[in-house]
């Protein structure tokens, strides 16, 4: 296929699956249930987090997490009591359990406390003239983990490129936050992240259906894998290459292409 049909084809399917009909069986849709920006942006955070594997289970979990919030993690991570946070001990996805989302809501405490946006944990470590994200991930994760005491556990939940993980959940709730449309899906609350500088999330299904189009030829779905998926939709879209992750989801896991 040459890259018009290519183009052509990935465009077909953006459009198909980039409307809101999308949102209900995705984890997008916890925080689709919020309004207020920073509940949105917590309500993301943990739901592209707790993103590996069944995106029912994902999105009953992350359901679970913020009826524990109190339906107001913003709220709850400014001025929760310990005793508060008693109830959160029952809490477990996975791999992550109490340990990890005790740490996860004193560092979320400690940044909002400073600054009213999320954005900023990521956005603080880049620049404009920056070609990707690399740096706000390689940057937040060092943020992320500054404070006093944080759990060596932890530190499997959040991936960044100088680690080498191509970073597939913190690239899809970048995608989240910072695209923007008329679709409804993304949200696009977030200003200083321009959408050309995202990388696109890559998995295994991503990444298969990627390797039948010639757009990844890495053997591990790594790093240097995002960013050669991301350079090939780029020639695509320079504006907007990750638009094209709705194709190639929906073509790995839904369309089983």
């Amino acid at each position: 296929m040459n890259l018009y049909d290519l183009r052509q084809f990935l465009e077909s399917k953006v459009d198909e699956y980039n409307r809101p009909f999308f949102i209900k069986d995705d984890p997008i849709s916890v925080p689709h249930r919020f309004s207020k920006k920073q509940d949105i942006e917590i309500a993301g955070f943990f739901a592209a987090i707790f993103s590996w594997g069944n995106r029912t289970t994902i999105i009953k979990k992350s359901s679970e997490l913020m009826e524990l919030l109190d339906n107001a993690p913003h709220d709850f991570c400014l001025n929760h009591t310990d005793n508060d946070l008693k109830r959160l001990t029952r809490f477990k996805h996975r791999t992550f359990n109490p340990t990890d989302l005790f740490y996860f809501i004193e560092f979320l405490q400690f940044h909002y406390s400073g600054s009213s946006t999320l954005e900023t944990a990521f956005s603080s470590w880049m620049g404009k003239n920056d070609n990707t994200v690399e740096a706000a991930l390689n940057g937040f994760y060092h943020y992320f983990f500054s404070l006093e005491i944080s759990p060596k556990r932890t530190a499997k939940h959040i991936a960044c490129p100088r680690k080498h993980s191509s970073c597939k959940r913190l690239n899809m709730f970048l995608r989240w936050m910072v695209r923007k449309d008329d679709r409804g899906v993304d949200f696009g609350l977030w200003r200083h992240i321009s959408p050309a500088q995202l990388v696109c999330p890559l998995d295994l299904h991503v990444g298969r259906v990627g390797r039948r189009f010639g757009l990844v030829t890495r053997k591990l779905f790594d790093w240097d894998a995002a960013l050669e998926l991301t350079d090939h939709l780029r020639k695509l879209d320079p504006e907007d290459p990750v638009k094209y992750d709705f194709a190639l989801f929906a073509l790995g896991i839904l369309e089983k292409f």
